[in-house]
């Protein structure tokens, strides 16, 4: 993903809130089944890592990305935005700049 994509992308997320959250049990198979859900549904996903949480927002970021082999569009504060392009036909499909 280009730097241009990425800016592209984290403009687009300004607008959409938390979907999923990160919370005291870490990152459960159970939080990592509904965010590849919403990625399937929305391409771009915002996941909130709450306050009781003791993990590093960057390594679950990461984490993440790396197991549902999406890209890790930027970490601000507690927040995590994703994005993966989806299979689905019937989905609206980012697309992104050149």
């Amino acid at each position: 993903m280009t730097s241009k994509q990425r800016a592209f992308l984290r403009g687009a997320a300004m607008n959409i809130a938390p979907l999923a959250s990160v919370g005291k049990a870490g990152v459960t198979d159970g939080v990592i089944g509904e965010i590849d859900n919403l990625l399937e549904n929305r391409e771009l996903v915002k996941v909130s890592l709450l306050k009781n949480s003791d993990l590093d927002v960057k390594e679950v970021g990461n984490f993440i990305a790396k197991s549902l082999r999406a890209s890790l569009v930027q970490t601000v504060g507690s927040k995590i935005t994703l994005y993966r392009v989806s299979k689905r036909n019937d989905v609206y499909h980012i697309v992104l700049p050149d």
